[in-house]
């Protein structure tokens, strides 16, 4: 986000301060968590399968996983109540350019409908070419309903959202600033922080990148040349999104439907938004949609998959202010043996966030987690790989306000060929990152550190 963007976003929030109670993350573990199958349930169009075909679907797509995945199955079920999905294929997509061509493509190609639910919706170059496109396909027929985050688009001016509704789309702030707007319960504190697309009912985009230029400078993944000092003007943003299709699309699908009834959006506009949907891949997928009325269970099943994790946590962060718990439980897992690597910011959009980020890093350090500050990119992207076979993309940050607080999107893969690019893509990463070591941590200027306490104090609210 933006300076200003930023700037307006905490003092909105802290607005809520004397008016909230403080909620807390709830305490995860294997021991407390009740289990009564021996295999998850996997879901396809035509119902859950049957407990043989779900142990023979799993023995044959975790071949060459680790002999627990299908047990953190399980535990991850029993904790969020959602099962996993079948036949599906993802597409990892990398920084912005990468993924605007492709939902610029997938919206081109519409038949039906087009739901686009965004924190950030800006009025500008990407922006407007969205908006454009989205007006376009909408005299065309396609039924077209967007929903933008009012804090998120804060900056956006309301005449761009008009012009959205002159030309016939359903357009829906989340959680206006103005009470009211808002026809429901007014929430100033909790906010839309998904970043989803269903087109068709077929294809649906997720993770975390905006609608907005800023998000479209790409950064130098996967560029043949390392960045140089001379690159240091050219600071890009370093993002994931993913592209799936199959039968998780309904489930994605059915979220955004949800949250536009809850925010009182009025009637959708007649069209086939759950068309029959047949596997069209192998990947196997368990969708987690939360808010501040659920359970958090996009933070229990990361506590899961930690405490469970043998071999490897791998773990991207954009804005990373854990809570102790989820610290605890890196440090438990690098004691035990299991490499525990951690890709943060060391530019970042948002300099409060970082602050209070750096407070923990004595502790993971002296624990055994090794850090590592991504260079010259904006780090933006919200990804994890765990054992080589569990990962996650979506638009959940670690930190309370993403479990506690927001509405937020992650996708869960269980499949090691994904893993396996999961863990190319984090590689390239600590390619272009900076280790940073205990020592050296420890001889940094006070002034940081005055810093650090000070951030720290706000952490809950950021």
């Amino acid at each position: 986000m933006s300076i200003l963007r930023a700037a307006a976003h905490t003092a909105l929030l802290a607005c809520v301060l004397a008016l909230s109670a403080c909620a807390s993350l709830p305490e995860v573990n294997a021991d407390s968590v009740a289990v009564a199958k021996e295999n998850p349930t996997i879901a396809l169009p035509r119902g859950t399968l049957a407990r043989k075909q779900a142990a023979d679907l799993l023995a044959r797509r975790w071949a060459k996983a680790t002999p627990d995945m299908k047990a953190l199955a399980v535990l991850e079920e029993a904790a969020t109540g959602v099962p996993l999905i079948a036949g599906n294929k993802v597409t990892l997509l990398f920084d912005g350019p990468a993924t605007m061509k492709e939902m610029m493509a997938a919206v081109s190609a519409a038949k039906t409908s087009i739901n686009l639910e965004t924190y950030i919706f800006d009025q500008d170059e990407i922006g407007l070419q969205f908006a454009d496109l989205l007006i376009e396909k909408r005299k065309q027929g396609v039924v077209v309903n967007v929903m933008y985050d009012a804090v998120g688009a804060f900056g956006t001016p309301q005449a761009f959202f008009d012009r959205l509704k002159a030309g016939g789309i359903n357009v829906v702030a989340f959680n206006p600033l103005n009470p009211t707007q808002r026809g429901g319960k007014w929430e100033l504190n909790n906010r839309d922080h998904r970043k989803l697309m269903v087109v068709d009912g077929k294809i649906a985009f997720t993770g975390g990148i905006n609608i907005s230029s800023t998000y479209a400078n790409s950064s130098f993944f996967r560029s043949k040349r390392k960045p140089e000092a001379s690159d240091k003007d050219k600071v890009g943003w370093r993002d994931t999104h993913i592209k799936i299709e199959g039968p998780a699309v309904a489930a994605l699908q059915w979220h955004f439907i949800d949250a536009w009834v809850d925010q009182e959006g009025g009637e959708l506009t007649e069209s086939t938004y759950f068309p029959p949907l047949a596997p069209v891949g192998d990947k196997i997928v368990r969708v987690l949609a939360t808010d501040p009325q659920r359970d958090s269970e996009i933070y229990k099943a990361f506590m899961l998959a930690i405490q469970e994790a043998k071999s490897s946590i791998h773990i991207t962060s954009a804005y990373f202010v854990p809570d102790r718990q989820f610290v605890e439980a890196m440090v438990l897992a690098a004691k035990r043996g299991v490499d525990v690597k951690l890709v943060l910011p060391g530019v970042s959009d948002h300099g409060l966030v970082m602050h209070a980020g750096h407070s923990f890093y004595d502790q993971l350090l002296s624990g055994g987690v090794k850090i590592y500050q991504l260079q010259v990119a904006v780090l933006h992207a919200k990804t994890a790989v765990i054992d080589g076979t569990w990962s996650t993309v979506g638009s959940a940050n670690i930190d309370r306000r993403s479990f506690l607080h927001n509405y937020e999107l992650n996708v869960v893969v269980v499949d090691s060929a994904f893993g396996r690019d999961m863990e190319s893509a984090f590689a390239e990463d600590l390619r272009d990152s900076k280790e940073i070591t205990l020592d050296a941590w420890r001889d940094r200027p006070w002034i940081d550190r005055i810093k650090e306490m000070a951030s720290r104090l706000t952490e809950y609210w950021i």
